[in-house]
């Protein structure tokens, strides 16, 4: 189902100090490439797309790995010319993954140092929920 692919969201936005270069549209075309090359490794099951802003804006490019029921990350000063086989690695990683959850020291390269959040899952909490933990 389309619904439960992994998604990779690459900030559109960003630029560079003093520069008029968003270079987030670069990440996104050799993201995909990559992607596509590995896909024996990663699979098919990884959606890239932009996004207008996800506040990282210091640290450009940013980009989001998303995925129902797992956690998701937000990494910060990638580089289109340097990071894409991080991030290659990490979509292998991640999606092996049951919950998305890792040490920063099991991330790939440059993404161990360059992790600006990890968002748990959504948990739904229900009545019968609150009851057990009172």
């Amino acid at each position: 189902m389309a619904n439960d692919r992994h998604k990779i969201f690459v900030c559109t936005s960003c630029r560079h100090k003093g520069s008029t270069c968003r270079p987030g549209f670069e990440l996104i075309k050799k993201l995909q490439e990559a992607l596509h090359v590995a896909s024996n490794i990663v699979g098919e099951d990884f959606e890239v797309s932009g996004i207008a802003c996800m506040a990282g804006c210091s640290r450009p490019c940013t980009v989001a790995y998303k995925a129902t029921d797992k956690a998701a990350y937000l990494f910060g000063d990638i580089d289109p010319d340097t990071d894409v086989d991080d991030l290659v690695a990490f979509a292998h990683q991640y999606k092996d993954l049951d919950d998305g959850w890792c040490s920063s020291l099991d991330r790939p390269g440059k993404l161990r140092k360059t992790t600006l959040a990890r968002i748990p899952a959504a948990m739904i909490a229900t009545e019968a929920d609150k009851t057990a933990v009172s």
